[in-house]
């Protein structure tokens, strides 16, 4: 499971991320607002599990389903809602963006993808879009969450630091240009419609598709 943040065992076999406990609550703030009350959602590099379980349990007309590639983020996940038992929540797919053929058939609503942009190569961006781009139903949302770099904005301290540890663990990771996400995304037929600022120098972008 690819994460910069410590993570630790719980007692029932599940992952605990110190960074999920700081941006739930915000996060949700922005998904209540802009994804709709009923429909289909897929979480992509769902980690630990604890955003699909919270994001499901505050939005119950949504049916939530978690994914990642890893098997140790898809046990943890599997914990998590075996803890919550909620009815909407899905069991975690072995999806990899990468890869067409475990992508899930049928329309989504919303596209849920966070902290995962950054830690991974270029070529997963461009996956998760035609992902969005064939799963969506036109007009529906893709939401992503983390740090981005922005031509009229400067880098603060605190995110060119991450940029420079990130590409010490791994030279295909890194910040990547929030005009170049949109690039990627515009390609696979969704529009960039907001930018929300989010703590600790985060965004969320919310894009829909148009066709």
């Amino acid at each position: 499971m690819q994460t910069m943040d410590p993570i630790a065992a719980t007692p029932d076999g599940a992952l605990a991320s110190p960074a999920v406990a700081r941006n739930t609550a915000p996060i949700l703030e922005v998904l209540k607002a802009h994804l709709p009350g009923r429909g289909r959602v897929l979480e992509i590099a769902a980690g630990s599990g604890q955003h699909a379980v919270a994001f499901a349990s505050a939005l119950p007309g949504l049916d939530w389903t978690p994914s990642d590639p890893s098997p140790e983020a898809r046990a943890s996940i599997e914990a998590w809602a075996a803890a919550a038992s909620l009815p909407n929540l899905g069991p975690p797919l072995a999806l990899d963006v990468l890869d067409p053929a475990t992508w899930p058939e049928g329309s989504m609503q919303a596209v849920v993808c966070i902290n995962m942009i950054h830690i991974s190569p270029w070529a997963a961006t461009e996956g998760l879009m035609a992902l969005a781009g064939s799963r969506l139903a036109v007009g529906g949302l893709l939401v992503l969450y983390g740090p981005y770099r922005e031509a009229e904005v400067p880098l603060t301290a605190s995110n060119a630091a991450f940029d420079e540890s990130l590409k010490a663990r791994d030279p295909a990771w890194g910040l990547r240009d929030r005009d170049e996400v949109a690039a990627a995304a515009k390609a696979g037929g969704l529009a960039l419609t907001r930018r929300v600022q989010m703590p600790a120098n985060n965004l969320m972008l919310l894009f829909r598709r148009t066709r």
